[in-house]
């Protein structure tokens, strides 16, 4: 059995105790640890609503309802991973690059010692650390569920920020741009090339939302399934990528977006994803009535888990 589980909710009520991801040890460790849940809170790179710096404890909040068996999957990912809530990075607030240097020194550390990051933001910007931390993985391959590309050139005259992350991660060698998408834009653009420029110019693939409800859950997943094609992927999960009826607790809000049902059922479609880090990104405390947008942030990040499970059961 793995070292690392939560307690068994029938013996330890879900109240009880220090609020960690789904009830995990809280403890900084790397030994005989699979998979590490690591907040970043971190928010000073938005360009509209803060507050993300207070998402990994309310996301952490939400998990305690987290069960063991994932249904859809078929599996108990606690079963087959030892995991760690491993606690919260000492970002710098207020500043993005010194913020910046401690994620990746951080996280790299996590990642060189063989387990995989969790990563709990935090604001977008965060994306970049957190990709550059898995330089030993070589470029991965980025799915990004997102309303928004995160792809200009700069934003109010500056390179480091929410929304040109992915831009920077693919100029310093970062994304396998052949094996990348990103899931779920939709909104009002400045011009066609605010989309059309991540084929043209950047090399990447990219869903529409109306294109998800117009062919399906099924196709969908197929298509960005065979996009990957096998390589190591990074999952990136804006939560503004979901409809702000069923997450209003966000920065950026985009009438139009995914269901929760639609969110969760792409991810348990995309069994033999082999994960080697995910993030989610853009949750807002302050803005979340009833705590429903950090629950689905929570339920999420188990289907990422459980994706990881189903990878390690059959290797």
């Amino acid at each position: 059995m793995p070292r690392y589980q939560p307690p068994s909710a029938i013996v330890s009520p879900r109240f009880i105790g220090v609020p960690t991801f789904a009830r995990l040890p809280l403890i900084r460790t790397l030994e005989d640890v699979d998979v590490a849940f690591i907040g970043v809170p971190f928010d000073t790179g938005v360009a509209l609503r803060t507050g993300g710096r207070f998402a990994p404890n309310a996301i952490r909040a939400a998990s305690v309802m987290l069960r063991q068996y994932n249904p859809r999957l078929q599996v108990k990912p606690f079963d087959v991973l030892s995991c760690v809530d491993y606690g919260d990075l000492d970002i710098v607030p207020g500043y993005i690059i010194p913020s910046y240097e401690v994620i990746q020194r951080e996280v790299a550390k996590v990642v060189d010692g063989g387990v995989i990051p969790i990563l709990l933001g935090g604001d977008h910007s965060c994306t970049l650390p957190h990709l550059r931390a898995m330089r030993s993985h070589g470029p991965v391959a980025v799915i990004d569920f997102d309303a928004h590309t995160d792809a200009w050139d700069s934003f109010f005259g500056e390179r480091y920020n929410a929304g040109t992350w992915m831009r920077r991660a693919i100029e310093e060698g970062l994304v396998d741009t052949a094996h990348s998408i990103e899931v779920g834009l939709r909104g009002q653009l400045f011009g066609p090339e605010d989309w059309t420029s991540l084929t043209d110019e950047l090399g990447l693939a990219y869903i529409t939302t109306a294109e998800i409800f117009e062919q399906g859950v099924p196709a969908v997943t197929k298509t960005i399934m065979e996009r990957v094609g096998g390589r190591p992927a990074f999952v990136s999960f804006d939560i503004d990528v979901i409809d702000p009826s069923y997450a209003p607790g966000t920065g950026t809000l985009e009438a139009g977006g995914l269901t929760s049902y639609q969110a969760i059922n792409i991810l348990s479609q995309m069994r033999g994803l082999d994960v080697v880090g995910a993030d989610m990104i853009e949750v807002i405390p302050a803005y979340d009535p009833a705590e429903v947008t950090a629950n689905l942030a929570a339920n999420l990040m188990y289907e990422v888990l459980s994706l990881i499970a189903v990878k390690r059961g059959h290797a």
